[in-house]
């Protein structure tokens, strides 16, 4: 009867002379139901070009994460930098970012450039009466700062600014030997003049005094007769070397994630 209705329609159409508007009609409908059964104007039709899905979510891609960022700090040659540096040279979640010191001819300058690590050399005034280098800071997206031998104290500001996110080590066993001018050579010469029979050295958080924030590691050393402030230096520095590195990975982690 589908098939008959549109003959007999036509036929009829002739004698009353509607057979061009017949006609037309019926072409209309035809190409209409195409289009109704196509799968691109079918909203209910299936689209075979997908894949089809396999009832398990895809898991999420944990290696697009940012890195944390690292500013490591340093006034003189840059040993434990260079150690740092090499540390975090690999690591999937931490990198060294830039290199900051305050001495222009600074050592730890060459061997940043060597590694291809970024370097800022700050001037006192802006650090200390300025914007201590925060708005630069945060503009490279430095998320926490490792002093390894910087001379200068921390201005409040910039503790402010890191919170908790700042750590320095200390050649020695805190809280002895330390305070404003400890530092280096000083440092082990105070130790052997008072007989001490072990020094070391201490990883801790920085507040706004010198040598004072919270420990987070020591280690230890002993003294052994005849030590001179250089000989006392060279264990002290292997200790920085063994342990700094490793230290800032944890404590990194560790606050980073926390906050």
């Amino acid at each position: 009867m589908t098939l008959i209705w549109p003959l007999m329609v036509l036929f009829v159409s002739i004698p009353f002379g509607q057979f061009i508007f017949f006609r037309g009609y019926l072409l209309r409908m035809a190409s209409h139901l195409r289009r109704s059964n196509s799968p691109i104007e079918n909203p209910h039709a299936v689209n075979t070009s997908e894949q089809p899905y396999s009832g398990t979510p895809a898991a999420p891609d944990h290696h697009h994460h940012h890195p944390i960022l690292l500013a490591v700090f340093a006034s003189g040659t840059g040993s434990n930098a260079e150690k740092i540096m090499d540390h975090f040279a690999e690591h999937p979640r931490i990198k060294v970012a830039l290199v900051v010191s305050n001495k222009p001819a600074a050592g730890v300058l060459e061997k940043a450039a060597a590694r291809n690590v970024p370097t800022l050399i700050i001037e006192k005034e802006n650090f200390f009466r300025g914007d201590s280098y925060i708005p630069f800071l945060k503009e490279k997206g430095i998320d926490f700062i490792v002093l390894a031998g910087f001379l200068w104290k921390i201005p409040a500001a910039l503790i402010t600014a890191f919170p908790s996110h700042i750590v320095n080590i200390h050649p020695a066993l805190l809280p002895k030997y330390g305070g404003k001018g400890m530092y280096g050579q000083f440092v082990h010469e105070a130790v052997i003049i008072a007989g001490e029979q072990e020094s070391g050295i201490t990883i801790h958080f920085v507040d706004e005094h010198y040598d004072h924030g919270g420990t987070i590691f020591q280690a230890t050393c002993q003294l052994e007769p005849g030590d001179t402030a250089a000989s006392l230096a060279e264990r002290i520095h292997e200790l920085e070397h063994a342990h700094y590195p490793a230290i800032i990975e944890q404590t990194v982690l560790k606050q980073v994630v926390k906050h």
